[in-house]
Order: C-alpha cells, then sequence, then structure tokens
C-alpha cells in the first residue's frame, strides 16, 4: 500500500489511524501542503481533486477518506470499526459525521487560506473562526457521549472504532489552533485512552516522516 498523505492533514491522520489499527503496512509519500506540492501537475495526476489523503492499494488509486476508510472496513472486516448491530452502527456513523461532514469541511486548509487572502483574517481570527466551529461540535458529542450507556473507554464500548478514529485528529486540531479543551471532559478521557494505543500514537502529526 502507498498512502500520499500530510503530517498535519486531519483527514491523513484520521486514515492513517484506520489502516493502524486494521494491522496493515503503507509506504508514505509525503506532499507538503505547506510548499504546495499539492498544486503541483505531477499530483493532480494521482488525484485531480488534489487533496490528500491518496491511497494506492490493490491496483486501486482511492481518494476521500470516508470512501477509503469504508474501503478498509469491507476489504478488512478483522478487527472491525463499526459495531455489529445497525441501530449502533448510525450512533457511532453519526459522531464520525459531526466530525467529518460539520467540523473539519470549514476548517481545512483552503477555507482557512481563503479567510486569510481573501478576506484579511490575521490568526487571531482564524483561531476564533476555527474554534467557533470545533466547539459546536464538541458539545454535540460531549452530550452524545453522556447519554450513552454503552461508552466505554472510547466513544462507543471498550473499542476503537470510527468514531475515534475521527475524533482524535480534530482533537489534535482543535489544541493547535488554541481550543481549550476543559468544557469537554469525556472527550479528553477518550482522547486520552486512543493515546494509549500504538494504533495512535503512530498516526499522530509528530510521529510522521515528514514532520517539523
Amino acid at each position: 500500500m502507498k498512502l500520499y498523505s500530510f503530517f498535519r492533514s486531519g483527514t491523513s491522520h484520521r486514515l492513517r489511524i484506520a489502516l493502524n489499527l486494521k494491522g496493515l503496512a503503507y509506504e508514505q509519500v509525503a506532499v507538503d501542503l505547506r510548499r504546495e506540492e499539492h498544486l503541483a501537475p505531477a499530483f493532480k495526476a494521482v488525484n485531480p481533486q488534489q487533496f490528500v489523503p491518496v491511497l494506492e492499494a490493490d491496483s486501486h488509486r482511492m481518494i476521500q477518506s470516508p470512501a477509503i476508510i469504508e474501503w478498509l472496513e469491507e476489504r478488512y472486516p478483522h478487527p472491525p470499526l463499526l459495531p455489529t448491530d445497525m441501530a449502533d452502527r448510525a450512533q457511532v456513523r453519526a459522531l464520525a459525521a459531526i466530525v467529518g461532514c460539520d467540523i473539519h469541511p470549514i476548517n481545512n486548509r483552503r477555507i482557512l487560506e481563503a479567510l486569510r487572502h481573501r478576506f484579511g483574517a490575521d490568526e487571531t481570527a482564524v483561531n476564533d473562526w476555527c474554534g467557533t466551529w470545533i466547539a459546536a461540535g464538541f458539545d454535540a458529542i460531549e452530550s452524545l457521549l453522556a447519554r450513552n450507556p454503552q461508552r466505554g473507554d472510547f466513544c462507543f464500548g471498550n473499542q476503537p472504532t470510527l468514531a475515534d478514529v475521527y475524533l482524535v485528529p480534530q482533537v489534535e486540531s482543535a489544541r493547535r489552533f488554541k481550543v481549550d479543551l476543559a468544557r469537554w471532559p469525556r472527550i479528553q478521557a477518550v482522547d486520552a485512552a486512543c493515546g494509549q494505543l500504538d494504533a495512535f500514537r503512530k498516526a499522530a502529526p509528530g510521529a510522521q516522516p515528514d514532520a517539523s
């Protein structure tokens, strides 16, 4: 497997976690977003959308982390990232979607670059923007965690699921944008539990070969 990624990309981070949880080995190809390597013709030939991550596996080249993680779950079903019960799977997918659909897309790099260069936002304004949407999503996740009687050390039960795969990179992003996590103790507890696992530690931005 070959993974095109950037160490600080939240979507790359979540895919690294999923690959590690599945116990899959992969070669990393660094695409430095700070140097706009994703905009170069060579990378556009890899992914016409010019986003990371991209995964090459089984003679296929796949884009979009949600689609890739779904493929991983179907191709390598053990260990599973989703519960067996249909209603439980819906709960886990909903937690993941709060991050994947409602927080991350409006806080990703191209949005922040537009705020900086088209609308003159300074770093204080950018952090405030990110903090607004992180807080809204984290408030919802914290509430859902509180009302779930099946929650163990992780978002759902005592094994990491798709929800943790999405949540942990968003917590990392929250810290980067100077969001105070104190009001979300359950999210902090989940992040701490995940941090004890090699799959999450090895996927962390600072553990990547292109980290700097």
